[in-house]
């Protein structure tokens, strides 16, 4: 269910479904993922420690093959792991790590940290990192090669001792970040019309506004010491970008998300709230105000529904803004929508409003229904979690009669969900589309029965939901190359934000490349 295109006269879909069972992400126990293993068990210390190479059984493996690993790569590797119980016994499950290596003599990457000892022949690797604490306790985390088929992926083994003891054993499969096996840059008839580096930041979101594009930038996450804030591009031209004007304000930097709506420019700031400029001069946005004024609030995105404006706060605030923007430049704050929170780092992460209803992706909380169309009480009406929720984005509209919910999250195998919430306290999964386990959906934009999806290391996704218990992959663009400056292993890399204001355009931004416009597709 990951890749091919409609058939040709088929009936619309009538409603009817079949309620899915729901999984979760990153869950559940695969098995193991190489023939090798590791000799000591949980709770035993080896007489050289994990960096021993004693301590890997790689006897039934074809070590030979290792040679395929390349010199230079960007990795993520899932991790069939067993960890040790109060009880004293195991349980196996897996979750992902990245990896990079690197060939020219610099440290690689494993774990996200540096590498302290690596060892790279025909036929062995082993990456091994060693740190001492403060208390001069000691952590060694070891990743031996078992086999390489070809250049795409390798298998191997893995441990992790504290203190000289081992605390996981693990195996493992590592799948090289290129593009998907088969896959070339584009397909579908998504091209690319232009390219435009942003030199700010870590470029992160887009809005596009009287024929000016808006690109918000962290200061941290993949460029530390780079400034955040905002570029704006004159893209009347749309395969010539001109740069206008860059904006930096020194005590607000992590911009994450940005909406416009009349002359107003919101940006969603977690260091100060909602920073709101004029853009009467489109290509010369002037600061107006913060909104709230009471108290700095960390506000993750933003989102316009007519007179509404809605800021998403992350940790620690982790609530719903609702503004009155009727003028826009004068935001009114109406409510706070706090929800309890399901974990540390839950949080109001994103939302899509549709007919009355604010759906919000409430990262750990799961997707939370709330009617909004009174200010003075917005109830809430139902929620979908599912195990290891991580609910990030998602779009609505209706098909057949129903009202979907097109919804994905943020982690390691993270994946779209279609969810019938005609009913928000009764939300069931009707279909379903997944792309590699290892990688994450970002952002989505429905437009007719077309699903935009900004996918991180897959790039951007093109599905037909017309018939949306079967999402089809209709195009797509390969926006990540292991070779982009400023490319790293971050699971969070890639096509990152995008936006389609109905101009003829797909603006997207990568965390490396930066602002890509491309062709909208033509159809419903």
């Amino acid at each position: 269910m990951d890749s091919g295109t409609p058939d040709a006269g088929s009936p619309p879909w009538d409603g009817t479904y079949t309620v899915l069972e729901e999984l979760g992400d990153g869950t559940g126990d695969p098995g193991a993922l190489a023939p090798c293993d590791v000799v000591p068990q949980v709770g035993e210390s080896p007489a050289g420690g994990c960096l021993d190479p004693s301590v890997f059984d790689l006897s039934a493996c074809d070590t030979s093959t290792l040679a395929n690993v390349p010199a230079d790569g960007i990795f993520h590797t899932r991790l069939r792991r067993e960890t040790a119980q109060p009880d004293g016994g195991l349980v196996g499950s897996y979750y992902t790590v990245t990896m990079d290596l690197v060939g020219d003599g610099g440290p690689s990457k494993f774990y996200y940290a540096p590498v302290t000892h690596e060892v790279r022949e025909a036929n062995r690797l082993l990456l091994g990192i060693h740190t001492v604490g403060r208390d001069g306790g000691s952590t060694t985390t070891v990743l031996a090669g078992c086999e390489a088929p070809d250049h795409r992926s390798f298998t191997g083994c893995f441990a992790r001792c504290t203190n000289g003891r081992v605390t996981q054993r693990a195996t493992a499969h590592a799948d090289r970040m290129l593009w998907r096996e088969g896959e070339e840059e584009s397909s579908g008839g998504l091209s690319l019309v232009s390219e435009t580096y942003v030199a700010q930041g870590t470029p992160l979101d887009i809005y596009v506004a009287k024929n000016h594009a808006y690109v918000v930038s962290a200061n941290a996450y993949l460029r530390p010491g780079k400034p955040g804030g905002i570029t704006v591009f004159d893209v009347t031209d749309r395969s010539h970008p001109v740069l206008k004007k860059v904006i930096s304000l020194p005590d607000d930097q992590l911009w994450n998300s940005v909406w416009v709506k009349g002359d107003a420019l919101y940006v969603a700031s977690q260091d100060t709230g909602i920073v709101v400029f004029d853009i009467s001069d489109p290509a010369d946005p002037k600061l107006v105000r913060r909104v709230p004024s009471s108290a700095p609030y960390a506000v993750h995105t933003v989102l316009v529904d007519g007179d509404r404006l809605y800021g998403m706060g992350l940790w620690p605030s982790s609530n719903t803004l609702v503004f009155d923007v009727s003028s826009p430049l004068e935001p009114v704050l109406l409510q706070r929508l706090a929800f309890p929170l399901a974990g540390a780092y839950d949080g109001a992460h994103d939302a899509f409003a549709y007919q009355g209803r604010l759906y919000i992706s409430h990262f750990e909380g799961g997707l939370k229904v709330v009617d909004v169309a009174n200010p003075d009480a917005m109830p809430l009406l139902g929620t979908y979690t599912y195990p290891n929720t991580t609910a990030h984005h998602n779009a609505v509209g209706t098909f057949a009669g129903r009202t979907l919910v097109f919804e994905g999250g943020e982690n390691h195998g993270a994946h779209l969900r279609v969810l019938d919430a005609t009913d928000p306290a009764n939300i069931v999964k009707i279909g379903e589309f997944r792309l590699r386990p290892t990688t994450s959906i970002h952002n989505m934009l429905l437009v007719g029965s077309r699903l935009y999806v900004a996918w991180y290391q897959e790039g951007v996704r093109v599905l037909d939901v017309s018939n949306p218990t079967q999402p089809r992959q209709i195009a797509y663009y390969n926006t990540h190359r292991e070779t982009d400056p400023e490319r790293t292993d971050d699971v969070f890399e890639g096509a990152i934000g995008i936006r389609i204001p109905g101009d003829g355009y797909v603006y997207v931004v990568d965390t490396s490349r930066g602002l890509l416009i491309m062709n909208e597709l033509a159809g419903p």
